[in-house]
């Protein structure tokens, strides 16, 4: 699978990506859970920790389409330029919120809307990106190795970010805002991205071009909405303050290692992935993976202790990560390229409803029903949504090789 391309690391650009990729996210990591316990500690109701994840998905709605028609239109860098400077200025601002110890809540809503307005400036951008930073021999394999820069920075970032933040919650800060200084300099770096993808007059036919390709393709509606609903009632993780600080009574460095379990699971299967891409039987794989992702967060909701809760997430995680990678495969390889920043920014949409609007789902359901019973219906809910989708979307279940899809017709 690599031998034509060689390693995605030889080539310049990719490498520096990644590294971008890697400082940003522990940055990003490490703030996530000092803003999980700061926010909870203030009234210490789960409610404001679903808000939090709402106010990161409203710009993202507003924004996604318009953000997609730029990163067709726009060298793609100056928009990941431009998202990692808005990152840098919200650290700053949680520092400096920290510092003050208002003991309000409004202002990490605040901040946590300005971060979204980052990513959806720059999110759709990046992704589209990847492709062309690699042969496409070798993409199935680039993008497992997009997916370990997260969880890498995932796996040391809540780790490293309780820690500091036990120590003195300023530390979390100042170290992300240095990393996330890095990741600027590595995106600026980049030579790939300084041309527009693509030309043409703007108009409103232009910026929903992405909409009615995702909605004539069986294969990518069914990937990307499967993703959502799944995420969307199964995921757990604005939860993880409840869980540590009330159910498990592991404290604000517990919920840093609990927080860290998914990414050694994600970490481990984007490894083994990276070596060993999947070549076959891709379509049933994806409802198998999202199906044992449910049970895994039914087995967190149920748990009492603290290694099974961590081994019920990292599994979940791991099972999340293949769906992850099959997905991200899937969308550029059945896109065109003019069109992929549109694409992606209508995936962003769905995934980012997955996850901040999930968060917000997730805390509104346990400041009514209670944080356990919220996350194992939900789990429950995401098995039911696999059966489903493989009925609904049967073209999807068909995918067997990866390497046989070619990008659809872009319609007249």
């Amino acid at each position: 699978m690599t031998s034509a391309g060689g390693s995605a690391f030889r080539h310049r650009d990719f490498a520096l990506f990644w590294v971008s990729l890697v400082t940003e996210a522990f940055a990003l990591q490490m703030a996530i859970v000092a803003i999980g316990w700061q926010v909870y500690s203030v009234r210490e109701n789960p409610l404001d920790l679903g808000l939090v994840g709402l106010a990161e998905f409203l710009p993202l709605l507003l924004l996604a389409l318009p953000a997609g028609h730029l990163a067709d239109r726009v060298p793609r860098r100056n928009l990941l330029t431009v998202m990692v400077a808005l990152n840098v200025f919200v650290l700053g601002g949680l520092l400096a919120v920290t510092i003050a110890d208002t003991g309000r809540v409004w202002p990490f809503f605040a901040l946590a809307f300005v971060q979204g307005i980052g990513s959806a400036i720059g999110a759709p951008a990046g992704r589209a990106l990847t492709p062309s930073l690699v042969p496409q021999e070798i993409l199935v394999s680039a993008l497992a190795q997009r997916s370990i820069a997260f969880q890498l920075s995932a796996v040391v970032g809540p780790a490293v970010g309780g820690i500091l933040f036990a120590i003195r919650a300023e530390l979390v800060y100042v170290v992300a805002i240095g990393l996330s200084l890095v990741a600027l300099g590595c995106v600026l770096a980049l030579r790939s991205g300084r041309v527009p993808a693509a030309e043409g007059v703007v108009g409103i036919d232009e910026v929903l071009a992405g909409v009615r390709l995702i909605r004539r393709t069986n294969v990518l509606l069914g990937a990307i909405s499967l993703d959502l609903f799944a995420v969307l009632l199964g995921g757990a993780v604005a939860l993880l303050p409840v869980f540590a600080k009330d159910i498990l009574e592991v404290g604000p460095t517990g919920l840093g290692f609990l927080r860290a379990s998914p990414a050694v699971g994600s970490l481990l299967c984007a490894a083994a992935i990276a070596r060993y891409p999947i070549r076959r039987h891709a379509g049933p794989k994806l409802f198998v993976v999202v199906a044992g992702f449910g049970v895994c967060m039914v087995a967190f909701g149920l748990s009492r202790a603290m290694w099974v809760s961590m081994l019920a997430l990292a599994v979940g995680a791991a099972l999340d990560t293949v769906s992850v990678v099959l997905r991200s495969t899937i969308l550029p390889l059945v896109t065109p390229d003019e069109l992929r920043g549109r694409v992606t920014a209508v995936e962003m949409v769905f995934i980012s409803a997955s996850n901040e609007l999930g968060a917000f789902e997730s805390g509104v359901a346990a400041a009514l029903i209670g944080a356990v019973p919220a996350v194992v219906a939900g789990g429950v809910a995401t098995v039911v949504v696999a059966g489903v989708w493989w009925k609904l979307f049967p073209a999807l279940g068909r995918v067997d090789r990866l390497d046989e899809l070619r990008p659809v017709a872009v319609e007249a």
